[in-house]
Protein backbone atom coordinates (compact mmCIF):
# COMPACT_ATOMS: atom_id res chain seq x y z
CA UNK A 1 0.00 0.00 0.00
CA UNK A 2 1.33 3.57 -1.11
CA UNK A 3 1.96 5.76 2.07
CA UNK A 4 2.09 9.44 2.20
CA UNK A 5 4.93 11.93 1.33
CA UNK A 6 4.90 12.79 5.09
CA UNK A 7 4.90 9.14 6.33
CA UNK A 8 7.98 8.74 4.15
CA UNK A 9 9.68 11.92 5.20
CA UNK A 10 8.91 10.53 8.68
CA UNK A 11 10.70 7.54 7.89
CA UNK A 12 13.89 8.84 6.72
CA UNK A 13 14.03 11.68 9.28
CA UNK A 14 13.77 8.53 11.96
CA UNK A 15 16.20 6.58 9.99
CA UNK A 16 18.95 8.63 9.06
CA UNK A 17 21.97 8.89 11.63
CA UNK A 18 24.36 11.78 11.18
CA UNK A 19 27.75 10.98 10.11
CA UNK A 20 31.04 10.67 11.93
CA UNK A 21 33.47 13.44 13.30
CA UNK A 22 36.49 14.54 11.87
CA UNK A 23 38.97 18.08 12.57
CA UNK A 24 39.75 20.11 9.67
CA UNK A 25 41.52 23.57 9.54
CA UNK A 26 38.93 26.45 8.73
CA UNK A 27 40.15 26.91 5.66
CA UNK A 28 38.60 23.51 4.64
CA UNK A 29 35.22 22.88 6.06
CA UNK A 30 33.30 24.99 3.84
CA UNK A 31 30.13 23.04 3.83
CA UNK A 32 30.84 20.91 6.44
CA UNK A 33 28.09 21.34 9.69
CA UNK A 34 29.68 21.87 12.88
CA UNK A 35 30.09 19.32 15.50
CA UNK A 36 31.08 21.50 18.32
CA UNK A 37 30.09 24.59 20.19
CA UNK A 38 32.37 27.57 19.31
CA UNK A 39 32.43 30.37 22.01
CA UNK A 40 34.59 33.66 22.00
CA UNK A 41 38.13 33.42 23.66
CA UNK A 42 38.32 37.02 23.43
CA UNK A 43 36.68 40.56 23.13
CA UNK A 44 36.66 41.82 19.25
CA UNK A 45 37.39 44.48 18.76
CA UNK A 46 40.33 43.54 21.46
CA UNK A 47 40.85 47.53 22.06
CA UNK A 48 39.31 50.61 21.55
CA UNK A 49 40.43 51.76 18.35
CA UNK A 50 39.60 54.32 15.51
CA UNK A 51 36.86 53.60 12.80
CA UNK A 52 37.83 56.84 10.84
CA UNK A 53 41.56 58.24 9.61
CA UNK A 54 41.38 61.33 11.68
CA UNK A 55 42.35 62.99 15.17
CA UNK A 56 42.51 61.73 18.08
CA UNK A 57 41.05 64.77 20.35
CA UNK A 58 38.94 65.58 23.73
CA UNK A 59 35.71 67.05 23.90
CA UNK A 60 36.60 70.29 25.73
CA UNK A 61 38.68 71.13 22.78
CA UNK A 62 35.62 71.52 20.38
CA UNK A 63 36.30 74.81 18.13
CA UNK A 64 39.71 75.04 19.25
CA UNK A 65 42.94 74.60 17.53
CA UNK A 66 45.28 71.75 18.85
CA UNK A 67 49.14 71.03 18.47
CA UNK A 68 49.56 67.88 16.80
CA UNK A 69 52.65 66.22 16.78
CA UNK A 70 52.35 62.24 16.33
CA UNK A 71 50.67 59.71 14.27
CA UNK A 72 49.50 56.23 14.71
CA UNK A 73 49.04 53.79 12.63
CA UNK A 74 47.32 50.65 13.13
CA UNK A 75 49.50 47.91 14.55
CA UNK A 76 51.23 50.62 16.11
CA UNK A 77 52.10 50.06 20.01
CA UNK A 78 51.56 53.29 21.02
CA UNK A 79 50.91 53.83 24.96
CA UNK A 80 51.45 57.39 25.12
CA UNK A 81 48.18 59.52 26.73
CA UNK A 82 46.56 62.39 24.90
CA UNK A 83 46.27 65.56 26.81
CA UNK A 84 44.15 68.59 26.30
CA UNK A 85 44.87 71.11 23.76
CA UNK A 86 46.71 68.31 21.88
CA UNK A 87 45.48 66.49 18.76
CA UNK A 88 46.83 62.74 17.61
CA UNK A 89 46.69 61.87 13.90
CA UNK A 90 45.47 58.46 13.61
CA UNK A 91 44.71 55.50 11.17
CA UNK A 92 41.60 53.63 11.03
CA UNK A 93 41.78 50.14 13.50
CA UNK A 94 44.91 51.66 15.53
CA UNK A 95 44.89 51.77 19.58
CA UNK A 96 42.88 55.26 20.47
CA UNK A 97 45.60 56.50 23.25
CA UNK A 98 44.56 56.43 26.50
CA UNK A 99 42.57 59.93 27.29
CA UNK A 100 40.95 59.99 23.80
CA UNK A 101 37.01 60.92 23.95
CA UNK A 102 36.36 60.92 20.18
CA UNK A 103 37.96 60.88 16.78
CA UNK A 104 37.10 63.82 14.50
CA UNK A 105 37.88 62.76 10.39
CA UNK A 106 40.44 64.38 8.57
CA UNK A 107 37.92 65.87 6.33
CA UNK A 108 35.88 67.84 9.14
CA UNK A 109 39.28 69.96 10.66
CA UNK A 110 40.91 72.12 8.66
CA UNK A 111 44.82 72.57 8.87
CA UNK A 112 46.53 75.23 10.91
CA UNK A 113 49.84 76.34 11.82
CA UNK A 114 51.14 73.46 14.21
CA UNK A 115 47.96 71.50 13.84
CA UNK A 116 44.38 71.37 13.22
CA UNK A 117 41.14 73.33 13.83
CA UNK A 118 38.83 71.49 15.71
CA UNK A 119 34.73 71.26 14.41
CA UNK A 120 32.19 72.89 17.17
CA UNK A 121 30.17 70.68 19.48
CA UNK A 122 31.99 67.62 19.47
CA UNK A 123 30.41 64.26 20.63
CA UNK A 124 31.94 61.81 23.43
CA UNK A 125 33.40 58.47 21.41
CA UNK A 126 32.18 59.93 18.21
CA UNK A 127 33.80 57.38 15.56
CA UNK A 128 35.39 55.09 18.24
CA UNK A 129 34.94 51.56 18.19
CA UNK A 130 34.64 49.86 22.15
CA UNK A 131 36.50 46.48 23.04
CA UNK A 132 34.35 44.16 22.71
CA UNK A 133 31.00 45.93 21.00
CA UNK A 134 31.34 43.25 18.63
CA UNK A 135 32.07 39.95 20.43
CA UNK A 136 32.29 39.61 23.95
CA UNK A 137 34.94 37.23 25.51
CA UNK A 138 33.03 34.12 26.26
CA UNK A 139 29.78 35.06 24.18
CA UNK A 140 28.50 31.98 22.16
CA UNK A 141 29.15 32.26 18.37
CA UNK A 142 28.47 29.10 16.44
CA UNK A 143 26.86 26.38 17.73
CA UNK A 144 26.83 22.37 16.88
CA UNK A 145 24.44 21.68 13.96
CA UNK A 146 25.36 25.06 12.19
CA UNK A 147 26.29 24.49 8.76
CA UNK A 148 29.65 26.44 8.11
CA UNK A 149 29.28 29.59 5.53
CA UNK A 150 32.18 32.07 4.46
CA UNK A 151 31.07 34.42 6.78
CA UNK A 152 30.48 32.24 9.57
CA UNK A 153 34.32 31.10 8.82
CA UNK A 154 35.09 35.06 8.97
CA UNK A 155 34.08 34.66 13.23
CA UNK A 156 36.47 31.67 13.57
CA UNK A 157 39.03 33.17 11.82
CA UNK A 158 38.29 36.31 14.57
CA UNK A 159 39.20 33.80 17.35
CA UNK A 160 42.52 32.57 16.59
CA UNK A 161 40.79 29.61 15.84
CA UNK A 162 42.26 27.28 13.07
CA UNK A 163 40.76 23.59 13.32
CA UNK A 164 37.04 22.93 14.12
CA UNK A 165 35.27 19.52 14.65
CA UNK A 166 32.23 18.84 11.80
CA UNK A 167 30.91 15.72 10.34
CA UNK A 168 32.38 14.31 7.45
CA UNK A 169 31.07 14.65 4.19
CA UNK A 170 28.37 12.38 3.55
CA UNK A 171 29.49 9.39 0.87
CA UNK A 172 27.38 8.62 -1.70
CA UNK A 173 26.97 5.98 -4.21
CA UNK A 174 25.48 6.01 -7.88
CA UNK A 175 24.22 3.80 -10.29
CA UNK A 176 21.69 3.46 -12.89
CA UNK A 177 20.27 0.39 -14.42
CA UNK A 178 19.04 -0.81 -17.66
CA UNK A 179 20.10 -2.84 -20.45
CA UNK A 180 18.90 0.53 -22.89
CA UNK A 181 20.82 2.60 -21.14
CA UNK A 182 25.11 4.19 -22.21
CA UNK A 183 26.99 6.94 -20.61
CA UNK A 184 27.75 9.74 -22.93
CA UNK A 185 30.90 9.04 -23.30
CA UNK A 186 29.92 6.29 -25.42
CA UNK A 187 28.16 5.38 -28.78
CA UNK A 188 24.77 4.60 -28.51
CA UNK A 189 22.79 2.72 -31.26
CA UNK A 190 19.24 3.40 -32.62
CA UNK A 191 17.78 1.71 -29.77
CA UNK A 192 19.37 2.68 -26.77
CA UNK A 193 19.56 6.00 -24.64
CA UNK A 194 22.38 8.31 -22.74
CA UNK A 195 21.99 7.60 -19.16
CA UNK A 196 21.36 11.10 -17.96
CA UNK A 197 20.06 10.31 -14.49
CA UNK A 198 23.33 9.58 -13.16
CA UNK A 199 25.42 12.70 -13.98
CA UNK A 200 22.52 14.68 -13.11
CA UNK A 201 21.99 13.00 -9.36
CA UNK A 202 25.83 13.01 -8.93
CA UNK A 203 26.13 16.62 -9.90
CA UNK A 204 23.14 17.24 -7.39
CA UNK A 205 24.86 15.35 -4.61
CA UNK A 206 27.93 17.17 -5.04
CA UNK A 207 26.18 20.62 -5.04
CA UNK A 208 24.88 18.85 -1.70
CA UNK A 209 28.35 18.67 -0.19
CA UNK A 210 28.37 14.71 -0.39
CA UNK A 211 31.59 12.88 -1.81
CA UNK A 212 29.76 10.71 -4.92
CA UNK A 213 31.32 7.98 -5.96
CA UNK A 214 29.97 6.61 -9.56
CA UNK A 215 30.04 3.07 -9.67
CA UNK A 216 28.51 2.56 -13.12
CA UNK A 217 25.83 1.27 -15.24
CA UNK A 218 24.01 -1.99 -14.58
CA UNK A 219 22.24 -4.66 -16.56
CA UNK A 220 18.84 -5.94 -15.93
CA UNK A 221 20.44 -9.04 -14.58
CA UNK A 222 20.43 -10.06 -10.76
CA UNK A 223 23.80 -10.88 -11.26
CA UNK A 224 25.02 -7.82 -12.68
CA UNK A 225 23.22 -5.58 -10.26
CA UNK A 226 24.28 -7.71 -7.55
CA UNK A 227 27.70 -6.75 -8.60
CA UNK A 228 27.45 -2.81 -8.43
CA UNK A 229 25.30 -3.37 -5.17
CA UNK A 230 28.68 -4.70 -3.56
CA UNK A 231 30.84 -2.06 -4.73
CA UNK A 232 28.64 0.50 -2.96
CA UNK A 233 27.86 -0.55 0.42
CA UNK A 234 31.31 1.21 1.96
CA UNK A 235 29.12 4.42 1.72
CA UNK A 236 26.42 6.25 3.81
CA UNK A 237 23.64 6.19 1.31
CA UNK A 238 23.66 4.46 -2.47
CA UNK A 239 21.40 5.96 -4.68
CA UNK A 240 19.57 3.67 -7.34
CA UNK A 241 17.64 4.97 -10.36
CA UNK A 242 15.78 2.19 -12.66
CA UNK A 243 14.39 -1.11 -12.31
CA UNK A 244 11.96 -0.57 -8.71
CA UNK A 245 8.66 -0.78 -10.98
CA UNK A 246 6.69 -3.95 -11.72
CA UNK A 247 7.89 -4.89 -15.37
CA UNK A 248 9.81 -7.72 -16.34
CA UNK A 249 13.20 -6.84 -15.99
CA UNK A 250 12.96 -4.70 -12.70
CA UNK A 251 15.52 -6.39 -10.82
CA UNK A 252 16.57 -3.85 -8.58
CA UNK A 253 15.08 -4.39 -5.05
CA UNK A 254 15.51 -8.46 -5.43
CA UNK A 255 18.76 -7.88 -6.20
CA UNK A 256 19.28 -5.62 -3.11
CA UNK A 257 17.03 -8.56 -0.92
CA UNK A 258 19.90 -10.84 -1.24
CA UNK A 259 22.00 -8.43 0.92
CA UNK A 260 19.69 -8.21 3.83
CA UNK A 261 17.56 -5.24 2.27
CA UNK A 262 15.22 -4.22 4.37
CA UNK A 263 12.56 -1.27 2.99
CA UNK A 264 10.84 1.07 5.28
CA UNK A 265 9.09 2.26 2.04
CA UNK A 266 7.90 1.18 -1.46
CA UNK A 267 5.20 2.78 -2.71
CA UNK A 268 4.81 6.55 -2.23
CA UNK A 269 1.65 8.49 -3.53
CA UNK A 270 3.18 11.11 -5.66
CA UNK A 271 3.40 11.30 -9.52
CA UNK A 272 5.60 11.13 -10.64
CA UNK A 273 7.47 9.02 -8.25
CA UNK A 274 5.30 6.29 -6.99
CA UNK A 275 7.41 3.43 -6.97
CA UNK A 276 10.35 5.21 -4.85
CA UNK A 277 11.67 2.92 -2.28
CA UNK A 278 14.12 3.77 0.78
CA UNK A 279 15.52 1.45 3.31
CA UNK A 280 18.80 0.18 4.69
CA UNK A 281 21.48 -2.56 4.02
CA UNK A 282 23.12 -3.01 7.85
CA UNK A 283 23.81 0.81 8.37
CA UNK A 284 24.16 1.86 4.88
CA UNK A 285 20.90 3.89 3.68
CA UNK A 286 19.31 2.77 -0.02
CA UNK A 287 17.19 5.13 -2.01
CA UNK A 288 15.82 3.17 -5.22
CA UNK A 289 14.90 5.86 -7.83
CA UNK A 290 12.28 5.67 -10.34
CA UNK A 291 14.16 5.21 -14.51
CA UNK A 292 11.99 8.08 -15.57
CA UNK A 293 14.87 11.26 -15.50
CA UNK A 294 12.04 14.28 -14.39
CA UNK A 295 10.68 11.54 -11.75
CA UNK A 296 13.88 10.92 -10.63
CA UNK A 297 14.91 14.20 -9.91
CA UNK A 298 12.02 15.47 -8.30
CA UNK A 299 11.64 13.02 -5.83
CA UNK A 300 15.49 13.31 -5.45
CA UNK A 301 14.81 16.30 -4.19
CA UNK A 302 12.11 15.04 -1.73
CA UNK A 303 13.53 12.48 -0.19
CA UNK A 304 17.21 11.92 -1.45
CA UNK A 305 18.04 15.65 -0.26
CA UNK A 306 15.97 15.26 3.09
CA UNK A 307 18.51 12.11 3.70
CA UNK A 308 21.43 14.23 2.99
CA UNK A 309 20.89 16.92 5.36
CA UNK A 310 20.28 14.62 8.23
CA UNK A 311 23.26 12.68 7.45
CA UNK A 312 25.26 15.76 7.46
CA UNK A 313 24.57 16.12 11.22
CA UNK A 314 22.08 19.72 10.59
CA UNK A 315 20.12 21.18 12.93
CA UNK A 316 18.36 22.66 9.89
CA UNK A 317 17.46 19.56 8.04
CA UNK A 318 13.98 20.06 6.83
CA UNK A 319 13.02 21.73 3.43
CA UNK A 320 11.23 25.26 3.50
CA UNK A 321 9.49 26.08 0.97
CA UNK A 322 9.29 29.26 -0.41
CA UNK A 323 5.20 31.42 -0.31
CA UNK A 324 4.65 32.54 -3.57
CA UNK A 325 1.72 33.07 -5.91
CA UNK A 326 0.61 31.02 -9.18
CA UNK A 327 1.18 33.51 -12.49
CA UNK A 328 -1.89 31.76 -14.43
CA UNK A 329 -4.51 29.23 -13.73
CA UNK A 330 -3.56 25.44 -14.07
CA UNK A 331 -5.71 22.58 -13.88
CA UNK A 332 -4.52 18.96 -12.89
CA UNK A 333 -6.66 15.71 -12.38
CA UNK A 334 -6.20 15.61 -9.50
CA UNK A 335 -6.09 12.13 -7.09
CA UNK A 336 -2.63 11.45 -6.33
CA UNK A 337 -0.19 14.08 -4.77
CA UNK A 338 1.24 15.57 -7.80
CA UNK A 339 4.92 17.60 -8.35
CA UNK A 340 4.93 20.29 -11.14
CA UNK A 341 8.24 21.72 -12.03
CA UNK A 342 8.19 25.70 -12.83
CA UNK A 343 10.02 28.96 -12.49
CA UNK A 344 9.78 30.91 -9.61
CA UNK A 345 10.50 34.47 -10.11
CA UNK A 346 10.52 36.15 -7.00
CA UNK A 347 7.11 36.67 -6.07
CA UNK A 348 5.11 33.88 -8.98
CA UNK A 349 5.25 30.61 -9.85
CA UNK A 350 4.75 29.71 -13.44
CA UNK A 351 4.52 25.70 -14.23
CA UNK A 352 6.45 24.53 -17.05
CA UNK A 353 4.73 24.52 -20.50
CA UNK A 354 5.21 20.73 -21.11
CA UNK A 355 6.33 18.04 -19.00
CA UNK A 356 5.96 14.29 -17.88
CA UNK A 357 7.67 11.79 -16.10
CA UNK A 358 10.11 10.78 -19.01
CA UNK A 359 11.10 14.60 -19.71
CA UNK A 360 14.63 16.15 -19.32
CA UNK A 361 14.26 19.80 -20.77
CA UNK A 362 12.27 20.84 -17.87
CA UNK A 363 14.96 20.29 -15.52
CA UNK A 364 17.10 22.94 -17.46
CA UNK A 365 13.76 25.17 -17.54
CA UNK A 366 12.73 24.89 -14.01
CA UNK A 367 14.14 26.21 -10.71
CA UNK A 368 11.97 24.95 -8.56
CA UNK A 369 8.17 22.82 -8.05
CA UNK A 370 5.37 22.65 -5.96
CA UNK A 371 3.52 19.45 -4.82
CA UNK A 372 -0.16 19.98 -5.50
CA UNK A 373 -2.47 17.94 -3.00
CA UNK A 374 -4.78 15.15 -4.36
CA UNK A 375 -7.99 17.03 -3.73
CA UNK A 376 -6.76 19.53 -5.78
CA UNK A 377 -8.13 20.37 -9.41
CA UNK A 378 -6.95 23.56 -10.12
CA UNK A 379 -4.81 26.40 -8.95
CA UNK A 380 -6.24 29.55 -9.59
CA UNK A 381 -4.36 32.86 -10.32
CA UNK A 382 -2.95 34.58 -7.60
CA UNK A 383 -3.44 31.88 -5.38
CA UNK A 384 -0.58 31.04 -2.55
CA UNK A 385 1.42 27.72 -3.16
CA UNK A 386 4.10 26.49 -1.70
CA UNK A 387 7.38 26.55 -3.71
CA UNK A 388 10.43 24.23 -3.61
CA UNK A 389 14.08 25.16 -5.16
CA UNK A 390 16.03 23.04 -7.25
CA UNK A 391 19.24 26.03 -7.27
CA UNK A 392 19.13 26.80 -3.61
CA UNK A 393 18.92 24.96 -0.30
CA UNK A 394 16.11 26.32 2.11
CA UNK A 395 15.66 24.49 5.27
CA UNK A 396 14.14 24.81 9.01
CA UNK A 397 14.92 23.26 12.07
CA UNK A 398 11.07 21.93 12.16
CA UNK A 399 8.85 20.20 9.87
CA UNK A 400 7.27 22.13 7.29
CA UNK A 401 4.43 21.60 5.02
CA UNK A 402 5.49 21.48 1.19
CA UNK A 403 1.70 20.78 0.14
CA UNK A 404 -0.18 23.12 -2.44
CA UNK A 405 -3.92 23.33 -1.73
Amino acid sequence: MAISVEEALQLIYTNVKKTSLCILPIEQCLGYVLAQDVVASHNLPPFDNSAMDGYAVKVEDSGKSVKVTQTIFAGDDFDGTLDAGCGIKIMTGAKIPLGTQCIVPIEDIEVCEDGVTLPKNLIMSKHIRLAGEDIKKEMPLLQSGERINAHQITLLASQGISHIKVHKSPRIALFASGNELKMHFEQVKPYQLYNTNTPTLLARAQELGCSVEFIGTAHDTLEDLKSHIESALECDLVITSGGVSVGDADFTKEAFADFGYKILFDKINIKPGKPTTFGKVGETLILNLPGNPLAAALNFELFARSIIYSLSGANSKFTNPIHAKMKEDFKLPGGRRSLVPGVYDGEFFTPCEHFSPGMISPLAIANSFIMIDEDCKLLSKECEVKVISTKFSFTATQFKSLISL
